[in-house]
Formats: C-alpha cells, structure tokens, sequence
C-alpha cells in the first residue's frame, strides 16, 4: 500500500507500507521535480539490467529530502507545515519506507527501532535544520 500524507495541496511524504507489491514491473512514487526519486522494482528470476555508469550532472538542491526505513520497531512521525503549524502524524513499522519531501517532521519511538536514513549530503547541523518544540500529546491526530 502506498500512502501520500497531504494537506492543502502540499505533499509532505509518501510511505511505503511493506504489504506493498506490484508483479514485473519499476514504479517511481515521486514526481520528476523532487531532488530524491523513490521508486518499487520486482523483476522475476533471470532479468538484467545492463551494466551502467551514472554520469556527473551538476544539480541544484534547495531543500533537503530524506529517505527512512524502518529496519525494526515502530515510529510515530508527526507532521509540521512551514510555519511549524502541526498537520497529523502518521505511524510507521517494521519494513516501511517513508519519503519525507516538505514541511517538518518530529519522531517518537513507540518500541526500540532501527532505522536507515537516505538524504543529501553532506549533513551540516548547523544549517540544515530548525529545531522547535512539538505539540503536547492530546493534538495528535492520525485522521
């Protein structure tokens, strides 16, 4: 299953549920204009990709997008929009990938979990983030 968590037209991510599957086939989830590209490939035994070399093709990146997956455990993600305005929060489990593409985003770890981070780099904490304090437990809201 493939959620997309928007509001007023923003998207703030796409999560990847691990029941998802699709037979034969490559499917990108995020638009051409995103600085990260996720996508689902399931190929049966025997399929080739021919060998390839990326080329070097400088990029623009003004905003910072990461990949998680969730290894183990569970996660509850919470939501912000630019203006740091709570949005809805969303848990995520064992074997889900989560896009995060605009807004903010805050974590709770609900068990002990591992998770694999994917983003652009280098990382500069001093830059590349705002901290701010997250709403009191009585606003969560999962719609």
């Amino acid at each position: 299953m493939i959620e997309r968590v928007e509001k007023n037209k923003i998207l703030y991510a796409i999560i990847v549920r691990s029941n998802y599957k699709e037979k034969d086939c490559i499917k990108f989830f995020t638009p051409n204009e995103f600085s990260q590209q996720l996508a689902y490939m399931n190929r049966s035994k025997g399929y080739k990709i021919k060998p390839h070399i990326h080329k070097k093709n400088n990029k623009m990146t003004t905003y910072t997008q990461e990949v998680l997956f969730i290894k183990s455990g569970k996660v509850r993600v919470d939501f912000y929009d630019e203006s740091k305005n709570y949005v809805i929060s969303k848990i995520l489990n064992s074997g889900d990938i989560i896009l995060l593409s605009e807004g903010g985003h805050g974590f709770e770890f609900l068990d002990d979990a591992e998770i694999i981070e994917v983003k652009q780099g280098p990382y500069d904490k001093d830059k590349d983030k705002i901290r701010f304090d997250k709403p009191s437990t009585d606003k969560i809201s999962f719609e």
